[in-house]
């Protein structure tokens, strides 16, 4: 077995082949230097910690070696040979294999401008962290392209540390894709009581940075100069070998639903691929998310092992911003209208139903994990297809446990 990525999906989906009894050679292969790590305390974490940022491992090197996982780091591999199985590798060798797992994730996207220099950057790798990180003090300008989670968790952090943020966004309102505007005001309103400036509604015209500072003009005439700018304007899955191999695309590598591509012996898994999710009537998706990517990589090696499971599983995302956990279960967008049910201390979860009532996600923002259990309840609910009784939807007095029971 070979798998081409290092990163959470691709490191889950080795050991997922050894739990389920796969006794032949595992190759994992990753083009960074560092043993595969979890990406999400990125942000976070790795940020406003007080000693200087370390990586949080998946795996360390004495775990690989006792499950034979043959990690294979600051390594790229350039093709596939299909016809031959086996994938060339920069180093000129080549790595056969009986099954191939890509597992290439994806790269922040980037702006068609020019003028990005030292001093514009993107959030990807433990090393973009450390660059971030030296900037991140008392008075610093940051700003922040892009009013998604990344860029947001970002700014949070950045303000914690005592910078000065300047959000921007060119959509009307930030966290635009996938979060429900009622939830996204309550983010907007926590940001800029901690002192973060949001700009929503103005793209950028230019960008200039001379390595000291940068100079940024908006579409309005207005110019934001910072000393550091941050892009956080989503991701581009990382497709090439795939497309070089000739393997079919579609909004990354087209996968059925046991995430197996066009080629019988080639799986795709985590944020490079797009698949059918069948509890939206197969629906075709892209999810970048830390759980979405466990869930695959561990799909995928038992769908390698021969096990023909289908992908079951409802889309789960969460971010933590100034002690706000935001949680969202499934695709709001797939609702037709909405119930809301007030917890309490300003917790509140939105459940996102069609007109014939059967509920589809579940929107929920509220202190630390105020909102974690019922969200988890319609996350099963959502699963099960349930039409739940709107008023109990609504009602606190109903437990969302006696509707699952139901």
């Amino acid at each position: 077995m070979v798998i081409v990525g290092a990163g959470e999906c691709g490191t889950r989906a080795a050991f997922a082949l050894r739990e389920a009894g796969y006794d032949g050679t595992i190759a994992l292969v990753g083009s960074e230097a560092h043993p595969p790590y979890e990406r999400p305390p990125l942000s976070k974490e790795a940020m406003t910690g007080e000693q200087a940022p370390s990586i949080k491992t998946i795996a360390d090197a004495a775990r690989l070696a006792e499950h034979r996982i043959d990690l294979r780091n600051s390594t790229t591999v350039l093709s596939i040979d299909r016809a031959n199985r086996s994938v060339r590798l920069a180093d000129g060798s080549d790595l056969a294999y009986d099954k191939l797992l890509l597992a290439t994730g994806a790269l922040p996207r980037k702006l068609p401008l020019q003028g990005m220099g030292g001093r514009s950057v993107c959030l990807r790798t433990f090393d973009d962290a450390l660059l971030i990180r030296r900037h991140l003090r008392q008075g610093v300008r940051i700003a922040i392209v892009g009013g998604g989670f990344i860029g947001l968790e970002l700014a949070a952090s950045a303000r914690k540390l005592g910078a000065d943020v300047t959000v921007i966004e060119a959509q009307p309102r930030i966290l635009m894709r996938g979060v429900p505007e009622e939830i996204a005001a309550v983010v907007h309103q926590a940001h800029v009581a901690e002192g973060v400036e949001i700009v929503c509604g103005d793209g950028i015209a230019s960008m200039e940075d001379d390595g000291e500072t940068v100079r940024i003009v908006l579409s309005s005439g207005r110019t934001v100069v910072a000393d550091l700018a941050i892009v956080g304007i989503g991701a581009v899955p990382v497709t090439a070998l795939a497309e070089t191999a000739g393997l079919a695309l579609n909004n990354g590598i087209s996968v059925d639903a046991r995430l197996r591509t066009s080629d019988p012996h080639v799986f795709a898994a985590g944020d490079c691929c797009s698949f059918p999710l069948a509890v939206y009537g197969d629906r075709r998706v892209r999810l970048e998310a830390w759980r979405s990517a466990q869930e695959h990589g561990a799909l995928a090696a038992r769908n390698m092992l021969g096990a023909e499971e289908a992908h079951a599983t409802v889309p789960w995302f969460w971010s933590d911003q100034y002690g706000l956990t935001l949680q969202i279960a499934g695709l709001p967008d797939e609702g037709d209208r909405t119930i809301r049910r007030d917890l309490g201390d300003g917790a509140f979860i939105l459940f996102h139903l069609k007109d014939d009532g059967r509920l589809v996600a579940a929107s929920g923002i509220g202190p630390d994990n105020a909102v974690a259990r019922d969200v988890r309840l319609a996350e099963m609910l959502i699963a099960r297809s349930a039409r739940p009784d709107l008023a109990a939807l609504a009602s606190t007095a109903v437990k969302l446990k006696s509707l699952l029971a139901a």
